[in-house]
């Protein structure tokens, strides 16, 4: 039987090192296969985090071969045979051991995002959406929470400012705020000083990887980028603001 050379990271936050294992190979293989057969027969001390293996939990990311994916959604045959794979804990976050990341920061910058705070009901206790507004932010709301995009991003990855910056998924979670029609909330404020959107330089690195194929640059970021450079820099808006007393 044809079998596929894995490269896998072995360790902790403060050493580890790449161990090698070979893995019978067979059709319809994803690379999750590929590491719980290695726990069954050869590691089992082996530590990954993974749950539904279909794509939806965002459990079992990982980088194999140095891109950020999901292993349950990355097939074996796509590689070329004989060359080494290597999977890797994702490079953003601090490895608790093995494959298995500390991802608790990500939680703690959602619960300092301002909450949904709709307007007041119609008459009737109800409130009527067009269909285009919810159209808008139900793209936003496919989000698994898979954190790719916060490893791939320049910013928390290479420059690691995690105490001035979001990072893509919160940028999307607050643009999914503001969008909603019935929310009344002005974010823009947290977006630019707490969210810090100023350090985004578009890249789309992030949205390259959304394995639900957000377009986080151009439908959130930007339109993002454009309420903060409305509200703090036009200087039209700031003249009428002076003239009337707005804040």
């Amino acid at each position: 039987m044809e079998e596929a050379h894995l490269k896998i990271f072995r360790g902790d936050r403060d050493s580890g090192a790449f161990q090698d294992y070979a893995v019978p190979l067979h059709e319809g293989m994803v690379v999750l296969d590929a590491i719980h057969f290695v726990q069954a027969h050869q590691a089992t001390d082996l530590a990954c985090r993974w749950n539904c293996k279909a794509g939806r939990c965002g459990s079992c990311s990982a980088e194999v071969n140095g891109k950020p994916k999901l292993m349950c959604m990355t097939r074996m045959d796509q590689f070329p045979a004989g060359t080494p794979i290597t999977v890797a804990p994702m490079k953003a976050f601090p490895v608790i051991k093995d494959l298995v990341c500390d991802v608790s920061w990500n939680y703690e910058v959602n619960k300092r995002i301002p909450p949904f705070n709709p307007r007041p009901p119609e008459a009737d206790g109800t409130w009527r959406m067009h269909q285009f507004d919810i159209d808008r932010v139900q793209e936003f709301r496919k989000c698994i929470e898979c954190f790719l995009c916060q490893d791939v991003c320049h910013v928390l990855r290479d420059h690691d400012k995690k105490d001035s910056f979001a990072g893509p998924r919160f940028l999307v979670r607050m643009a999914s705020l503001e969008m909603h029609p019935l929310d009344v909330t002005s974010r823009t404020a947290y977006i630019k000083d707490q969210g810090g959107i100023g350090y985004c330089n578009i890249t789309k690195c992030c949205t390259e990887v959304c394995p639900e194929s957000i377009h986080i640059t151009d439908n959130a970021i930007i339109p993002l980028k454009e309420r903060v450079v409305d509200d703090f820099y036009d200087p039209v808006r700031r003249l009428v603001r002076w003239l009337t007393g707005q804040q």
